[in-house]
């Protein structure tokens, strides 16, 4: 068994196991419930881990972990109203409101 993947939330770590779990490889989640002993453990220690059940798969996996990290999720825009450079996630001018154009 070998770790593929961890993140202190737990929705991004089950999101990661559903999408190798999609390419029939067996994985399963650790720590799923150690967040409740947060201060008797250390913060890391408590975070969810996703783990590949059979080390020959853990290559195949690690290569749907990177794919999934490294999607462009498209880029800046500038706002055509105030001339502000914008995040690409922002639909909505966060200096003077305006919509995306």
């Amino acid at each position: 068994m070998k770790l593929i993947y961890s993140n202190e939330n737990s929705f991004l770590v089950n999101n990661m196991k559903n999408l190798v779990e999609a390419q029939r490889i067996e994985v399963f989640v650790k720590n799923e419930f150690a967040q409740g002993a947060l201060g008797e453990i250390s913060v890391f220690d408590a975070w969810p881990e996703l783990w590949v059940v059979n080390d020959a798969d853990f290559d195949r996996a690690m290569t749907i972990v990177d794919a999934s990290q490294n999607q462009n999720h498209g880029s800046e825009w500038l706002c055509q109203g105030c001339f502000e450079k914008n995040d690409a996630a922002f639909e909505v001018c966060w200096q003077c409101q305006r919509e995306k154009a």
